[in-house]
């Protein structure tokens, strides 16, 4: 796996003009960065390059701009980043044309300059050769540090790939090396589990699963819907009944691949969707019609602690439950701390991923605690669908 791609162990960087492309979308409030982690996660590339006497070009976007808009300016950013990594930092407040050349021209080796955001100009998104070639001119070399933004084909993160050398930055290597570990060349037995409200927007990853894994959790509203494919009642839970066909394809195709799917065997039911409701654990056979499935059942989390105890690799992504309220987190919580447990042990290798799956995690106070937890979203997910992502095709050796 490790060496598919090209890293900044190929390269020499001293003198070199490095196009690093970094994910500076970061949540803010009133000009001030609220949460830093993706500031720290890119930290190790910068200061890798500029301690090697490379000078640093960083390439981001930020927000969804129609155009020059300072409200999206990346100059507070470039600022936070600073104050992350210790270093001054520089900023030119346009990625091409005159400000950027004069800007490159200045810097010494082991400086680092932050290019105003590549999505002011149309021809980012478009992956324009035209908008591509003026980048190019700024530098010797190009650096792909942005996983996030990897499932994009756009000028910074893919096209630019074309026209110079390209190569890993530290945290895609690390994305990609924890991937490879978990559905590449995995340590077997692997288990996947997978929750969220909607089998609609998981199809393909599911259908990619169960012929990756040997046992797949399903838990979350989807599961009401492969439930309901098999004529057990959800009541008024949440369920697209008109993807029962579907849920029946996975389960068969599951079974052709050996592949054992686990289903809630219990459910804990509710009258309402609010916080601290009355609930109570029914049987499958026993759902009431007013009720509603807001989280896997005691049986069920403990079927899901024997299949996490079987398994040598576990990928997850999504809550089995609606953990934004309790208490309907328990199963969540629970299966994460049990995860977390055995990944301490040295038992088990853990990656999950996506937005609710890290919110999920960090609520269960077991962040920290598993193998790898990618914070990519969209790349993450395609990623486990199987899809080739364009920014690490073009990466590959």
């Amino acid at each position: 796996m490790t060496n598919s791609f090209r890293t900044l162990d190929d390269v020499d960087v001293k003198g070199k003009r490095v196009l690093v492309r970094v994910d500076l979308n970061v949540p803010m409030d009133s000009g001030k960065v609220t949460d830093a982690t993706r500031l720290e996660r890119i930290a190790p590339t910068i200061t890798g390059i500029a301690d090697k006497g490379g000078k640093v070009i960083l390439l981001a976007h930020f927000g969804r701009p129609k155009g020059r808009d300072e409200a999206n300016s990346l100059k507070p950013v470039a600022a936070a980043l600073a104050n992350v990594i210790n270093k001054q930092i520089a900023f030119a407040d346009d990625c091409i044309g005159a400000p950027a050349a004069k800007a490159v021209a200045a810097m010494k080796d082991g400086d680092i300059l932050c290019l105003e955001n590549t999505r002011f100009h149309a021809g980012e998104e478009k992956n324009d050769p035209a908008f591509v070639a003026q980048l190019a001119e700024l530098g010797d070399i190009w650096v792909n540090d942005a996983f996030s933004a990897a499932h994009r084909a756009h000028a910074t993160t893919e096209g630019l790939g074309h026209k110079l050398p390209a190569y890993a930055g530290r945290t895609m290597q690390a994305e990609l090396d924890a991937l490879g570990k978990a559905l590449e060349a995995p340590k077997r037995p692997v288990i996947a589990i997978v929750g969220g409200a909607k089998v609609s927007t998981k199809i393909d990853l599911l259908e990619n699963l169960v012929s990756k894994v040997q046992a797949l959790v399903i838990g979350g509203g989807m599961a009401n819907t492969f439930l309901h494919a098999q004529g057990i009642g959800v009541g008024k839970s949440l369920c697209e009944k008109d993807l029962a066909p579907t849920a029946l394809r996975i389960l068969d195709k599951a079974e052709a691949a050996s592949c054992a799917i686990i289903l809630p065997v219990d459910a804990t039911v509710a009258f309402k969707f609010e916080a601290n409701t009355p609930s109570q654990a029914y049987g499958l056979d026993a759902i009431p019609d007013d009720g509603m499935i807001l989280d896997v059942g005691p049986q069920s989390i403990e079927r899901i602690h024997a299949a996490i105890d079987d398994a040598a690799t576990l990928v997850w992504n999504g809550p089995v439950g609606a953990f934004e309220i309790a208490p309907f987190d328990r199963g969540t919580v629970v299966a994460a701390k049990h995860a977390a447990k055995r990944t301490r042990e040295g038992k088990l290798i853990s990656v999950a991923g996506g937005g609710d799956t890290v919110a999920a995690l960090n609520h269960a106070g077991v962040g920290e605690d598993f193998t790898y937890v990618s914070t990519a979203g969209g790349a993450f997910l395609e990623w486990m669908e199987g899809k080739p992502l364009p920014g690490v095709e073009v990466l590959k050796k």
